[in-house]
């Protein structure tokens, strides 16, 4: 086993499946000493990662937060308050629904934007402070090709939020690197997973293949590979940068 993250402490959220669940097995594989499990309403998936987690040798503690509502987000960010936390996964996040413009109302783009933005600012602003009186800490968001190509049709304000993310990643990178903590971003292409069960038909993904040098979509474990390469020493003069992990897609 590679102890690299020997004797840390870190947190993942949406981590019941997905880029999350496949991101907190590699970090407990790679020697993470305790991973707090953030998720929603999976629970059945939330204690299968959190066995994964157990058999590498990592300690699992599960956290029950609906993102989506602004009472989630802060009673999460409450709860982890204090906590010495190592290295901090932002990765919950949803597209909640295709929705178009003219169907699009205030309480869809409440949801969206709170899972996919306002969670993330708070949740390191109630980490970043234990960090800080370390002077140490990583913290990875999760953006994605939405970003930078406005999403498919239905996701435009997904794509926003996600845009947000890679400009917050880099306001809060200058903020937080003289304190020691380093903040950046991994932006997925398409992934092969419950994400795009949900919001994509296989036309779809069989189009993205079609335009994608690398012939296949993303798998979880290519995504977390990349988060966990950011929060290694390898990185360790790596803030304020958005990793794109798209097969080639958005190459010049």
């Amino acid at each position: 086993m590679n102890t690299e993250f020997a004797g840390k402490t870190a947190l993942v959220t949406g981590a019941s499946r997905g880029i999350g669940a496949a991101t907190a097995v590699a970090l407990a594989r790679r020697g993470v000493a305790r991973l707090v499990l953030h998720y929603n309403s999976h629970r059945p998936g939330a204690e299968s990662i959190a066995a994964e987690v157990r058999a590498a040798g990592a300690a699992a503690d599960l956290i029950e937060a609906d993102l989506s509502e602004v009472s989630g987000i802060h009673a999460l960010a409450g709860a982890l308050e204090g906590t010495a936390f190592d290295i901090v996964v932002n990765n919950a996040g949803s597209l909640v629904r295709r929705t178009r413009l003219a169907e699009f109302d205030d309480a869809l783009w409440d949801r969206v934007m709170n899972v996919n933005v306002r969670s993330v600012y708070f949740l390191c602003q109630a980490v970043a402070p234990a960090m800080a009186a370390r002077g140490s800490g990583v913290i990875v968001n999760l953006a994605s090709i939405a970003a930078r190509n406005g999403g498919g049709l239905g996701a435009t304000v997904y794509a926003a939020a996600k845009a947000a993310i890679v400009a917050m990643t880099k306001g809060l990178a200058k903020e937080l690197a003289p304190q020691g903590i380093r903040v950046n971003a991994v932006s997925p292409g398409t992934v092969d997973n419950y994400f795009h069960e949900q919001f994509s038909t296989r036309q779809i993904l069989d189009s993205v293949i079609a335009m994608t040098p690398a012939g296949r979509l993303a798998t979880n474990e290519d995504i977390a590979d990349t988060i966990v390469f950011l929060c290694s020493d390898a990185a360790r003069y790596i803030h304020g940068q958005t990793i794109e992990v798209n097969g080639g897609m958005l190459a010049p």
